[in-house]
């Protein structure tokens, strides 16, 4: 994902394009929408994918309900009957040459929920159009650079095109009508020509492709994580975003010397360069694997190792941000992460190594979206980047900075050069910065 686009949407009034790159820092004052815009890009994942319904209430994320979406444009204006929002995407074996896979969609209100009520897909000029809303539409438009058409919703699929709205059927429907027997249900727009071989077979490889591009979730990240315990008792590890299955997750690879060999090499890498902790174990309180268990790290002083502590017993930074690093540096981590100040507790030489790590995961191959208040954070980013630390560039950093205008935020995209310098940005950001500084220097 490296286009986001929005329109009233929360305090985003106005359409806006905001920039993606491998590492994009969200940053700004508080209540300028920096959440919201999180929420919106793993809602945006759920639709175009088919993952799941969008659901603005899900956690870490709680926006509401439609009226607490839709922007409120104040007086006689009211409210927004929609809002709209898409991206931009390309898959990692394309070339640069190559069209991006443009996602499109307007959503409107059922009940009290947001829904989608329009979705277009497309890949330079070979795009799919789907709306419905009222019961009125229940066709398909389709379009190449020949020209446009409109594909009819036989009866036996209407209760499920309806009932879903699920992107992959939506294809399916599409691909059904452009099977040589049922060309009769296609009829040209605006003058169009009639469907030809090529038109078919550019349809199809949109289709194919659109199916195709299924990918789990990403990972999202709450500001607060778990309370560490003294002792854990073993249950399911399944994710949730203030952490509280990470222990669980953590004994259980234990038990894997080969995986967890690996894994324990990494987060000592991160904790050492943290100055956080250097050895982190699992201490089994009995011989089974269903019995009690603890979590322990452990400092060195020189040669001589400190005593292994209880994770409640070293500060809450450990553990606070013990969620974030394990699943960017787990075996199997997610392709894309969405974290809300991830520095939170942490000292800044901690924030800073946190950066690092940012630019590590990213020249990888994963993207992550972080919301942050940490200066020191931006600041190793930039420098590890100016310093060929690893191999991104300065294209592979986008700074967005969430400004407040009256009733409305405006997003700005920064972008850094090859001396990690800040480009583009307006006259206000880091003004509070700046002035604090002055006014030290007694200006």
């Amino acid at each position: 994902m490296y286009k986001v686009t929005l329109e009233n949407f929360r305090c985003f009034r106005e359409r806006q394009t905001a920039r993606l790159a491998p590492v994009t820092l969200l940053v700004g004052e508080n209540s300028t929408g920096k959440t919201s815009f999180l929420a919106l890009i793993r809602a945006l994942q759920d639709v175009a994918y088919g993952l799941q319904a969008p659901d603005f209430k899900e956690e870490p994320y709680d926006l509401g309900s439609f009226d607490e979406i839709a922007h409120h444009r104040g007086g006689r204006a009211g409210r927004a009957d929609t809002f709209g929002a898409g991206f931009s995407a390309k898959a990692k074996s394309e070339r640069k040459k190559d069209p991006a896979s443009r996602f499109e969609f307007t959503f409107g209100k059922s009940g009290t929920a947001p829904v989608p009520v329009r979705r277009r897909f497309s890949r330079g000029e070979t795009w799919i159009d789907t709306s419905f809303e009222n019961g009125k539409d229940y066709s398909v438009q389709v379009g190449t650079s020949r020209g446009s058409w409109k594909i009819q919703v036989p009866d036996r699929l209407r209760d499920r095109f309806i009932s879903e709205m699920d992107p992959r059927f939506i294809y399916i429907v599409v691909d059904d009508a452009l099977t040589s027997d049922r060309v009769e249900r296609i009829a040209p727009l605006k003058d169009s020509p009639s469907l030809e071989q090529r038109d078919l077979e550019s349809l199809r490889r949109l289709v194919f492709r659109s199916i195709g591009l299924d990918r789990p979730r990403s990972f999202a990240s709450a500001p607060v994580r778990s309370k560490p315990r003294r002792t854990y008792d073993p249950a399911r590890t399944t994710p949730d975003p203030e952490g509280d299955y990470i222990p669980m997750y953590l004994a259980e690879v234990s038990g894997d010397k080969g995986t967890w060999t690996v894994l324990k090499e990494r987060l000592e890498d991160f904790g050492k360069s943290a100055g956080l902790f250097d050895e982190i174990s699992i201490k089994r309180l009995g011989r089974k694997g269903s019995e009690p268990f603890q979590v322990q790290v452990r400092k060195y002083g020189g040669r001589q190792k400190g005593p292994a502590r209880n994770l409640i017993d070293v500060g809450y930074g450990v553990n606070q941000v013990l969620p974030v690093i394990t699943e960017m540096l787990r075996p199997d981590p997610r392709t894309m992460f969405l974290l809300q100040q991830p520095e939170v507790h942490l000292h800044p030489s901690a924030q800073a190594a946190l950066g690092s790590l940012f630019c590590q995961v990213a020249a990888a191959g994963r993207q992550l979206v972080v919301e942050t208040h940490s200066d020191h954070l931006m600041d190793r980013v930039r420098m590890d980047v100016r310093d060929r630390k690893t191999n991104l560039t300065p294209d592979d950093v986008s700074i967005l900075y969430f400004e407040r205008d009256g009733l409305d935020v405006r997003i700005h995209s920064i972008r850094i050069d090859e001396a990690g310098n800040i480009k583009g940005a307006p006259e206000t950001y880091r003004r509070f910065f700046m002035q604090e500084t002055a006014r030290d220097l007694g200006f």
